[in-house]
């Protein structure tokens, strides 16, 4: 087989993949794969609204090279992170995986809470409205 097949079969698969996620070991092209996902960009989206190839982002995200200046401001305001975090992975970026699920866990805590207080109050509503027809049902027995 030769090794231009190969490539393209890769890319297929990796196109979409989660990317594994450390602030130690994390790339440029991991960088620009979470701020693209964290967008809801698929890889075409952002070669389109940039003005690029889909291989030229798949080449950024794949390490195989990197944006010129001006592509590098465009990347930056269109995914919402600082061109240093794009960089280096300082300063203003994208969530990590793990901070999604905490955010994500912690929305779901308040809404299971909410939930909560609401059944309580129909739950007291409902005891006094219970209370109230067990008071008038023993008016009724007792003058019959």
């Amino acid at each position: 087989m030769d090794r231009a097949g190969d490539d393209s079969d890769q890319d297929a698969e990796m196109t979409e993949q989660e990317f594994d996620w450390t602030d130690e070991a994390s790339t440029f092209g991991d960088r620009l794969a979470l701020a693209r996902q964290y967008q809801q960009m698929d890889q075409a989206t952002l070669a389109r609204r940039i003005g690029v190839k889909v291989e030229t982002v798949k080449n950024w995200e794949y390490d195989r090279s990197e944006p010129r200046a001006n592509r590098l401001q465009m990347l930056s305001g269109l995914l919402n992170v600082s061109i240093i975090w794009l960089m280096t992975g300082e300063g203003d970026g994208a969530p990590t995986p793990e901070e999604l699920t905490t955010t994500d866990a912690a929305t779901d805590t308040r809404a299971l809470l909410l939930e909560l207080r609401e059944l309580r109050i129909a739950q007291s509503r409902l005891a006094d409205r219970t209370g109230r027809i067990e008071k008038k049902l023993r008016a009724l027995l007792g003058s019959g």
